[in-house]
């Protein structure tokens, strides 16, 4: 079993950067999950017995790449709960985009709708008991000859929100199919990256930002960042 990059840990949390391709909790397709080679990274290093504990606090999309923090405590995922609930967590993305976006700094706001049958997300202009309020910033923060690169704040956690929200208005992410883009990428991911997130650790009481190094590919090294 392949160990995942770790980007922090401690007696109380672990966070770790995770491969676009990879599911953070276990699905339908039986794949073996991120939490389940954590647990085995933590047994195997820390020559734990029986069952390690791990609390998932929150996830990516099968496709993205980025920081996922686990709780190794009861106690740590209680309260991690309660910071994502509170969007006291803060988590910034990185994503690319072929089309030019309208402006080079937004906020996009907008009612979100998702389809669970298809497993895909829509925007709709009205409000209504099936949608939710969504919210982001984007800033473009270095461009090449083809593609643009978004910084991305969320203000809201929805399901697929940036994939959608950037396609809704003209710019979905290279490789999201699923999202409008005209091709997918060779590893089947999409080109979208947690790249850090900040937060008071849920012991510590200190202020904690994780940044994930970018996936090592050709299309994140031209831009140099």
């Amino acid at each position: 079993m392949e160990f995942p990059e770790i980007l922090y840990e401690d007696n109380h949390i672990i966070a770790v950067n995770k491969k676009a391709g990879q599911i953070v909790q276990g699905d339908k397709t039986g794949d073996i999950p991120l939490s389940e080679t954590v647990k085995q990274y933590i047994k195997q290093k820390y020559n734990k017995p029986g069952e390690v504990y791990i609390g998932v606090t929150h996830r990516l999309d099968r496709p993205v790449s980025g920081v996922i923090l686990f709780a190794r405590t009861s106690k740590a995922l209680t309260r991690l709960n309660e910071l994502f609930r509170t969007k006291e967590a803060k988590k910034t993305y990185l994503a690319i985009c072929s089309n030019k976006p309208p402006k080079d700094s937004d906020r996009l706001t907008g009612n979100i709708f998702r389809n669970t049958k298809q497993n895909k997300s829509y925007m709709r202009e009205k409000e209504s008991a099936e949608t939710k309020s969504a919210i982001l910033d984007y800033k473009v923060i270095a461009k090449s000859e083809r593609y643009y690169l978004l910084q991305i704040n969320l203000h809201t956690g929805r399901h697929h929100q940036i994939r959608c929200q950037l396609a809704h208005m003209g710019c979905p992410i290279r490789g999201d199919l699923k999202y409008g883009y005209v091709r997918s990428n060779d590893n089947g991911g999409i080109n979208l990256h947690a790249s850090e997130i900040s937060f008071i650790h849920p012991v510590k009481k200190e202020l904690l930002t994780i940044k994930a190094p970018l996936p090592d590919e050709k299309i994140w090294k031209i831009f140099e960042l």
